[in-house]
């Protein structure tokens, strides 16, 4: 069920892509093994996390802020990629999880890099 009140930086694809790559990996470390609850899968699930927070977060603010927080978020994106590759060498995700992700991860990072490029071509006009 969609919201009545709806907020700006939801329109962006990337911030969609960044809530629905959170939610995957949020399902794939389910079957972590309990052992690894407070280490990579903890840190796993709050990396993607943090991509769309920062996006949400930095969006109302100066340009400058905006940038900041875009590679806060592409910072996160690259720890998933650490993070999904320590959980394939763990055998806690198969090739194609890991293949997938990462394909995720590297749309994602395109999105953001061209959105902070986009927004710091504006501030040279």
């Amino acid at each position: 069920m969609r919201s009545l009140y709806h907020f700006k930086f939801e329109n962006l694809l990337v911030y969609q892509k960044a809530m629905d790559f959170a939610e995957l990996v949020d399902e794939i470390t389910k079957s972590f093994l309990q052992r690894e609850l407070y280490a990579i899968s903890s840190q796993y699930r709050r990396a993607p996390d943090s991509i769309g927070l920062n996006i949400a977060e930095g969006y109302p603010g100066s340009d400058a802020q905006f940038c900041k927080h875009i590679n806060i978020a592409i910072y996160s994106a690259n720890e998933c990629v650490s993070a999904s590759t320590k959980a394939f060498r763990r055998e806690y995700i198969s090739f194609n999880q890991n293949e997938e992700t990462r394909r995720l991860l590297v749309e994602i990072t395109k999105m953001l890099s061209s959105l902070r490029n986009k927004i710091l071509e504006r501030r040279k006009k």
